[in-house]
């Protein structure tokens, strides 16, 4: 809505007339009823084509508004009848409009609308048309023949009953329609570049806020660990059970958190580092992760299934990441059950290649499966399990950047699959 100071001059001599209008949408009915009253014009607002066109046989508007998509009967039949009718045909008439379609206009010529207004439209246009189509309803009247002219579009052939002033009128306002629209595009696009370069600003503070974190937050933290470590060993007979327990405390503390640091620069560098595509055998890079996790981490006796040669196009070092996520946490949540099993391999579905990874392990409720790819949530607590709760956060992105996407099935005590896609 426009406030008060905004509104047009409206002062339009009715002649004890009013304006009848077809709108199925509550929102827009109301919308219009709003209108008029505010400019205290006495109007008539029906739900249908149908309901409208009894109204107008009753009492004959001074205009009539109508939408297209309407039930019962819509808008171009409504304007079709009001224009075929003897007491009615001369009675101007405004189509509401999305223009979606250019046989939008066509089919309001072959109807005999007087003009459009497309929506969302302000108040100030519709009384401008309004204004327009009453200032010039007496120009039709001055001898003008009603023709039908043929012509062809999209190679069809129509037959338009409008006259040639009707069908200047409804190009005017489709004229109009297009350079407010054009108008709004650029003031879009003037936004987005300002929006642009606010993003490019933020970018930069946060690649400045990741480099503080990489060293001026780890770089302490790294003390701590190290000498804690330190004090633990060579002080060990100096050192009470208490102390050597506080000490674990400390040393395991300061481990999560320099997981944590690396997860979130991670998470951080995976929406801003450029995708440099290649051919990758994932299967061979699953083998890897695989047996570096077991290494340093994961030591349960595990039967590891791969299967082999599946190649994809992908940035490897971004690859690199998502599988160490996943298998991570296949490793992870299986490595208490009594015979952990993890499996890799690929299936296809309507032409696509689907990756998965599949464990038999802790699983989880499905019901929270929407929250798992959002940053910081855990589904275990850290006493069952340790983690971050970035890691499926940071595979997330990473697909979608390359046009894939994540998914998952789980359930409890019977073990999780991710399924994943590449572009």
């Amino acid at each position: 809505m426009i406030n008060e100071t905004m509104k047009p001059n409206f002062e339009i001599n009715m002649e004890g007339g009013y304006i009848l209008a077809a709108e199925d949408s509550m929102v827009q009915a109301k919308k219009l009823r709003y209108f008029f009253d505010s400019h205290k014009i006495e109007c008539k607002i029906c739900a249908n084509g149908a309901e409208a066109l009894e109204e107008a046989l009753k009492k004959k508007p001074v205009i009539i508004i109508s939408d297209i998509v309407m039930p019962v009967m819509d808008g171009y039949e409504f304007c079709s009848k009001v224009k075929s009718n003897e007491t009615l045909h001369d009675v101007p008439v405004i189509l509401l409009t999305s223009l979606g379609d250019p046989l939008d206009i066509i089919k309001g010529l072959q109807a005999g609308a007087d003009n459009f207004i497309t929506k969302p439209y302000e108040e100030a246009y519709l009384s401008a048309r309004i204004n327009y189509l009453i200032a010039n309803r007496n120009i039709r009247e001055l001898g003008i023949e009603d023709t039908s002219i043929d012509i062809m579009f999209q190679n069809q052939k129509f037959k338009i009953n409008s006259d040639k002033k009707q069908i200047l009128d409804l190009l005017l306002s489709v004229y109009e329609a297009a350079i407010n629209r054009n108008e709004q595009l650029i003031e879009a696009q003037r936004q987005l570049q300002v929006l642009n370069e606010d993003l490019k600003s933020a970018n930069s503070e946060l690649e400045a806020f990741a480099h503080t974190v990489s060293h001026d937050l780890r770089t302490p933290l790294n003390g701590v660990i190290g000498f804690s470590d330190l004090l633990k060993t060579e002080y060990a007979s100096l050192l009470d059970d208490d102390a050597k327990e506080y000490l674990d405390w400390i040393l395991k503390s300061a481990n999560n958190m320099s997981q944590l640091i690396e997860d979130l620069l991670q998470y951080s560098r995976s929406g801003r580092a450029e995708i440099v595509p290649q051919e990758i055998n994932l299967s061979e890079m699953v083998v890897e992760v695989i047996s570096d996790l077991r290494q340093s981490i994961y030591k349960t006796d595990y039967e590891i299934i791969v299967q082999k040669d599946i190649t994809i196009l992908a940035d490897p070092k971004m690859m690199r990441v998502v599988l160490n996520n996943i298998l991570g946490n296949a490793l992870k949540y299986s490595q208490k059950v009594a015979n952990p099993e993890i499996t890799f391999g690929s299936r296809e579905m309507n032409g696509k290649l689907i990756m998965y990874v599949q464990d038999n392990g802790a699983g989880f409720d499905m019901n929270k499966a929407d929250a798992l790819f959002k940053p910081f949530i855990r589904l275990h607590a850290s006493s069952e399990f340790q983690g971050t709760g970035v890691g499926l956060s940071t595979v997330k992105r990473i697909l979608e950047r390359h046009g894939g996407a994540i998914w998952v099935e789980s359930l409890i005590n019977k073990g999780t699959v991710f399924y994943f896609t590449v572009g």
